[in-house]
């Protein structure tokens, strides 16, 4: 991690005026546990602020420039652009990850629990660009970094469920539904982990990961899809 700001206000295009504000954004609950004597509060507050800037900021976007397009059409595409794995590859590749102040232990998580810190790191920057420049300059951040891969998401279908698009795919292709069979159950009860596998006429094509079947069945389809575009069956 690094304490110079500058070098975060150039990544995110914007100066700000209360520089306490962008250390609060980048601060994770985690680091406060190990340096008691930090002076800025942890970032949970301003995702929540974020959290809603982001929505109306898209909200709004998808409503003035998709006026063809149902309130139903409408939700997923908002949905495919503010969710977390979407938000923690553009934070990704902003380098945000480098100027998050983060315990050790959290910095070395990989998989879902560093989505969550990246995304939710991008909604707290929001929250305190919104509360430094308005709704202008964070209308417009949001503009460069989330909504211009809007056409993209739509273009590409990626707003849709996978497991509804994956299906009406293999329908058409191979006139089969595809099944899901969960393969592993591990971890604690609280925080069980599920594997699923995706099948097309009883042969397994990939498998999935998450908190729950259905994230994991949804994760599974999401590359049986991705494995569809690189044979080029899709």
């Amino acid at each position: 991690m690094s304490t110079d700001l500058s070098k975060v206000e150039k990544i995110l295009g914007v100066e700000f005026e209360t520089k306490s504000l962008l250390y609060e954004a980048l601060t994770h609950r985690s680091y406060l546990n190990e340096n008691p004597g930090w002076e800025y509060s942890h970032n949970e507050r301003l995702e929540y602020l974020g959290d809603a800037v982001l929505e109306l900021i898209a909200t709004e976007f998808l409503f003035l420039q998709y006026k063809d397009y149902s309130e139903g059409q409408l939700t997923a595409i908002r949905a495919a652009l503010v969710n977390y794995q979407f938000l923690a590859k553009v934070a990704k590749e902003m380098n945000l990850d480098e100027f998050i102040f983060v315990s050790k232990g959290e910095a070395q998580d990989t998989g879902k629990a560093k989505e969550v810190i990246l995304a939710n790191t991008f909604e707290s920057v929001l929250g305190a660009i919104y509360l430094d420049k308005g709704y202008d300059i964070s209308a417009k951040f949001v503009g460069e970094k989330v909504l211009i891969s809007t056409a993209e998401i739509i273009e590409k279908g990626l707003y849709r469920d996978p497991k509804s698009l994956l299906q009406e795919i293999i329908q058409d292709k191979l006139r089969v539904t595809p099944n899901y069979n969960v393969l592993s159950e591990s971890g604690p009860d609280h925080q069980k982990v599920f594997k699923v596998g995706v099948y097309f006429n009883g042969d397994l094509i990939t498998e999935g990961e998450g908190l729950s079947k259905q994230e994991a069945e949804i994760k599974a389809a999401e590359k049986a899809l991705e494995k569809l575009m690189v044979d080029n069956n899709v």
